[in-house]
């Protein structure tokens, strides 16, 4: 289903069920053999949200090895890319929290459970943004499962299409203070001209010293493209095995600025490492599939400290 302005989603469905999704991913890798990550609540709230094959998937049940034919956008694949992602992020946020950040935004955050399970400490306060019900749900899961936030949890039930800044700020957010930002698996879904205005509402309510972990795709339009014909043809294949959600036309090509050159002209110092290079860095080796080098160095995690 394409997109729309003003298109709203549950964990089940389109955009949101790419988070669940993600999720599936964060359970795979922490059940590796030499896990990079533990998130001990992604398999619970995959099974919560009721997806059967995510569920099965996540559980063990389903071997990820025969869902697909484990290109570097199929489920076997996944679970090494969202080791490597979701370790870069936790990683980030324990380095700005030791550097004394005590303001933590998590944009778009879906069934991120960081303000649960990291480390953070004594003061800190994590802000976590999405749409209402994908708040809603996952604030109840977690109650459930009897979890407690290991920091001062803010839920901000917000739309990012809409004025997220002033709920940030009336959620209690000083932006005199520097703020650790995640704009997490979230560039593709924005058309070209929201990346930039989410990044200048970043950048304007950012003091000195904040910093932000996102990703950049090089060569964005077609990267994003092909991210996204390729993830279509794996969930053709999902569908001999029961999977029912229409996960196309999620994302936006078309050209759009690059954001370690945005960023850069914006009053921000940054690095920009490519997922090969990451993955090495952590003692994994992640060669891409014949015919998807490109599409692998395009890929960026990106780390911004504001001037």
């Amino acid at each position: 289903m394409a997109r729309t302005d003003d298109d709203t989603w549950d964990l089940g469905n389109g955009v949101g069920a790419t988070a669940t999704g993600v999720a599936v991913g964060r359970a795979l890798a922490s059940r590796a053999p030499q896990p990079l990550i533990n998130d001990p609540f992604a398999e619970p709230l995959v099974r919560a949200v009721g997806v059967e094959f995510f569920s099965r998937i996540a559980s063990g049940e389903l071997d990820p090895a025969a869902v697909d034919d484990n290109g570097d956008f199929g489920m076997l694949r996944m679970a090494d890319m969202m080791g490597i992602r979701t370790r870069f992020f936790d990683d980030f946020f324990v380095t700005a929290a030791a550097a004394g950040v005590r303001q933590a935004v998590i944009l778009a955050s879906g069934l991120d459970a960081r303000a649960y399970r990291l480390p953070w400490p004594d003061g800190t306060t994590v802000y976590e943004i999405d749409q209402a019900r994908v708040i809603e749900f996952k604030s109840a899961t977690l109650a459930d499962l009897g979890a407690h936030p290991t920091a001062d949890r803010r839920a901000v039930p917000v739309d990012l299409r809409h004025d997220w800044p002033a709920a940030l700020r009336t959620a209690g957010l000083d932006p005199a203070k520097p703020t650790a930002w995640s704009a997490e698996g979230l560039m593709p879904f924005l058309p070209p001209e929201s990346q930039d205005r989410l990044l200048d509402n970043i950048t304007e309510l950012s003091a000195p010293g904040s910093q932000l972990a996102t990703e950049n795709l090089r060569g964005a339009g077609d990267a994003v493209q092909t991210m996204a014909d390729r993830i279509r043809a794996v969930t053709e294949q999902w569908r001999e095995r029961g999977f029912d959600i229409e996960m196309t036309d999620l994302w936006y090509a078309g050209e759009r600025n690059d954001v370690v050159e945005y960023l850069r002209s914006h009053g921000w110092q940054t690095s920009a490492t490519a997922v090969p290079e990451l993955a090495a860095n952590y003692g994994l080796s992640l060669p891409p599939r014949p015919g998807n080098e490109e599409t692998m160095s395009a890929l960026q995690y990106v780390t911004a400290t504001r001037n």
